[in-house]
């Protein structure tokens, strides 16, 4: 078994026979011959298995260095050669040869660098030596690119091209600039060099700004704002696809941008916005203008600061829209819906232009809200004017309308209410109209004064429509009583027919009562006129009534607001004529003289009544008007003249209708001989047509009192949760407490906060002048 088995021998370490500097070069001359023949493009004749092993064995017998250096000066002489070459080859094919010359030797270098991939890993990784492929491209910069017949030549001929192409002309090739510019940035990451930027990207972008800036120049002179926009735009897109089709880098992408938005937009962004009948100020007053003012931002927004152009622009143009409308308005041109339409339809207008052209940019939305507010809040004349507006809309101008149109027209209405800061002015306007709606029964809808009473709570809160709310549950529960009432009147009326007693039922008036929330109205400080001995009558019976069913409480008639419908009888027997005219309760009052008297003076007719003069007048010129003369008035003219004017009653009166509604005229209408506005001494709460109280644009009486009181209760309360506050951080949390309702001017603060240290409720500080502390 022993001789079977197999016996192993160790054998001695065959060890390399050492190559010696001669063996070397024979070695390095046929690797130099390889090379030679690669750059010939003959290496399909070559064993690159061979070749990589004579560089191996080269490198492992410690000839690196020789190897190193022996292939730095192979390639340095075939790029001598090459550049020679080069160096002869005239302008119109020198890009062409250069991109040859490159791809040529680019192929070599990676041919010689598989070959001496094993010294790439060790000698040149140990000896921090370039490795073959970079050496090669820096060889190449240094000799062929460096060279001053060819570098000057090859930038030179890049940009021509380049300008060219700005020009209009076509390029031959594109590939051809692609491959030198490629060329470019290779040579620069060999070597970390800055080659391309140097001779290239430098000389590029400056030449880039000098043409763009020139052609700008002189473009802008000669061209409208839109032509200039979309030359402009054309301008970026041509450079973007050119970069993209050069294969730019991606360090002048960035430059090349910035010059083109300095020297298109920045540089001119001013003058296209003023330029005169083509600039963006003009675009704003042409509607068929939006794409173009689209386009203008689509430039603008390239260079954001440049936006602040447009938005001042848009800005000042709807201050000065605005100012135009209130100057119609002031002046009389234009009645306050007229102005609200105004507004309304420069907001739709302007909206759209922010919509579409402003792509419904965030700071542009702000901006025109601010314009707005701007011209809107320079007095209270848009709180009053949007106040009559939508009283019109819901007597008359929604009549016929689907929910969905009565709804748009709302918003339309809450949309320029958000702009109001006098909140509190529109509500007191409102208010009054809403009663007069309410008790003349002439509202369009109750679903349409509710759904705007609804979206002014949602705008405002509780507390702004409070009342609002309480004036229509009144009006709910007065129908009730209404129908208690005339139930009641029947049963009385049956009583006493049962009992034989018709003495005063003959002589009844009917009356329909609404009765109402001292609260939730209008303040209405008017005496109470002397009413006709059958209404009296009538009324008392109701007090009767409503107080057994309510006691503690109080009833104020107010005579100042009612209607009535009375009978008249017109010409002589046996030709009668009647007519049921419906008129005021102050109209009534002073026709139901006529019955005992034709001919009654002013004196005598106000005696008797007891009407106000201011609203005596008013009311008797409503009944001496052409087209309802029911009284003859002695003096001439329009107004009343003295209290002797006498006024006799028309027995000539005709008419078409059975029913005649006496409307009354303005308070403006209302004047004297010397031309005395009788609006100025108008009874307090009342509201002229066109939406003035004493001054259109004033504050109006009631509501200054009010912020009053709110500006001190919201001090106090602030002053009562805090102890002690500075004067200016009083100041601002009153201010934003409040500013729901209206905006507080800090001097109208500052003289509550006075009155209130004057009555105690608040002191200043022994140490601090300027710091409040609040007395308990």
């Amino acid at each position: 078994m022993a001789d079977s088995k197999k016996k192993f021998t160790i054998k001695p370490f065959i060890t390399h026979a050492q190559v010696d500097r001669k063996g070397a070069e024979e070695i390095w001359a046929g690797l130099r011959g390889a090379i030679d023949e690669i750059h010939d493009r003959n290496a399909s004749y070559l064993s690159f298995e061979d070749l990589y092993r004579s560089a191996y064995n080269l490198v492992l017998q410690k000839h690196g260095a020789f190897l190193y250096d022996g292939v730095t000066k192979k390639l340095s002489m075939q790029l001598l050669s090459a550049v020679e070459r080069l160096a002869e080859i005239p302008d119109p094919t020198l890009l062409e040869e250069v991109s040859n010359s490159f791809n040529q030797h680019h192929i070599t270098m990676v041919m010689v660098r598989d070959i001496l991939m094993y010294m790439d890993r060790t000698y040149v990784q140990q000896n921090r030596r370039k490795p073959i492929y970079e050496l090669g491209l820096h060889l190449y910069r240094v000799t062929v690119w460096e060279h001053p017949q060819v570098q000057s030549r090859v930038t030179e001929l890049l940009l021509k091209a380049i300008t060219d192409e700005r020009a209009g002309l076509l390029t031959d090739d594109r590939s051809l600039l692609k491959s030198n510019l490629t060329m470019l940035q290779e040579l620069g990451d060999a070597d970390d060099s800055n080659v391309y930027e140097r001779d290239f990207e430098n000389i590029f972008l400056g030449t880039t700004q000098e043409f763009y800036r020139n052609e700008s120049t002189s473009f802008i002179s000669t061209n409208t704002a839109s032509d200039y926009v979309n030359k402009a735009k054309a301008r970026f897109q041509e450079e973007k696809a050119r970069t993209s089709a050069l294969s730019l880098s991606p360090t002048t992408e960035g430059p090349l941008n910035k010059i083109l938005e300095t020297e298109l937009i920045e540089r001119h962004a001013l003058t296209l916005v003023q330029m005169e009948n083509s600039g963006f100020v003009a675009m704003l007053k042409d509607d068929t203008k939006i794409e173009d003012m689209r386009n203008m931002y689509d430039l603008f927004v390239r260079v954001p600061s440049s936006l602040d152009y447009l938005r001042d622009a848009l800005s000042e143009q709807v201050k000065s829209d605005g100012k135009a409308l209130v100057a119609d308005q002031e002046k009389g041109i234009a009645d306050a819906p007229t102005f609200v339409r105004g507004v309304l339809k420069m907001r739709e207008r302007y909206g759209n232009i922010v919509t579409t052209s402003f792509r419904g940019e965030k700071k542009t939305i702000k901006r025109l809200k601010e314009s707005f507010v701007d011209f809107l809040n320079a007095d209270a004349r848009a709180a009053s004017c949007l106040a009559i507006y939508v009283d019109e809309l819901l007597r008359s101008g929604l009549k016929g309308a689907t929910e969905a149109d009565v709804a748009a027209e709302l918003n339309k209405v809450i949309i320029v209410f958000r702009y109001l800061s006098d909140k509190d002015v529109f509500e007191s306007y409102y208010k009054q109209h809403l009663a007069k709606r309410l008790l003349s029964g002439r509202s369009v809808s109750d679903e349409a004064e509710k759904s705007m009473v609804s979206q002014l709570k949602a705008e405002c809160g509780n507390h702004f429509t409070s009342k609002l709310e309480g004036m229509f549950k009144d009006m709910s529960i007065s129908k009730e009583t209404r129908d208690a009432y005339k139930l009641h009147k029947r049963e009385k009326e049956q009583q006493s027919r049962d009992s034989n007693n018709n003495e005063n039922i003959s002589k009844m008036v009917d009356i329909e009562v609404d009765v109402l929330t001292t609260g939730y109205w209008p303040s209405q400080n008017v005496p109470l006129c002397a009413l006709p001995d059958p209404v009296k009558k009538s009324i008392d019976q109701f007090s009767v009534f409503y107080l057994e069913k309510h006691s503690g409480r109080k009833l104020s008639w107010q005579t100042s607001t009612g209607t009535a419908e009375i009978r008249a009888t017109f010409g002589k027997a046996p030709k009668l004529r009647r007519h049921d005219l419906c008129v005021s309760t102050y109209q009534m009052c002073i026709l139901a003289l006529f019955n005992e008297r034709s001919t009654l003076t002013l004196r005598e007719i106000r005696s008797e009544t007891r009407i106000p003069d201011m609203e005596l007048r008013r009311h008797l010129i409503s009944l001496c008007t052409p087209k309802h003369r029911i009284l003859r008035k002695g003096s001439k003219g329009k107004g009343i003249n003295s209290d002797d004017d006498t006024f006799t009653f028309n027995n000539d009166f005709t008419s078409k209708l059975k029913r005649v509604r006496i409307p009354l005229v303005s308070m403006k209408e209302t004047s004297i001989a010397g031309g005395r506005d009788m609006a100025e001494n108008a009874a307090a709460g009342d509201i002229m047509k066109d939406g003035s109280d004493g001054g259109a644009g004033s504050i109006p009486g009631p509501v200054e009192e009010d912020r009053r009181h709110l500006v001190e209760a919201a001090t106090v309360r602030i002053m009562k949760a805090r102890k002690s506050a500075h004067h200016n951080d009083l100041i601002a949390e009153v201010t934003k407490q409040l500013s729901a309702r209206f905006q507080p001017s800090p001097q109208f603060i500052k003289k509550r906060i006075e009155s209130l240290i004057e009555r105690e409720y608040l002191e200043r500080a022994q140490d601090d002048r300027r710091i409040y502390m609040y007395v308990a």
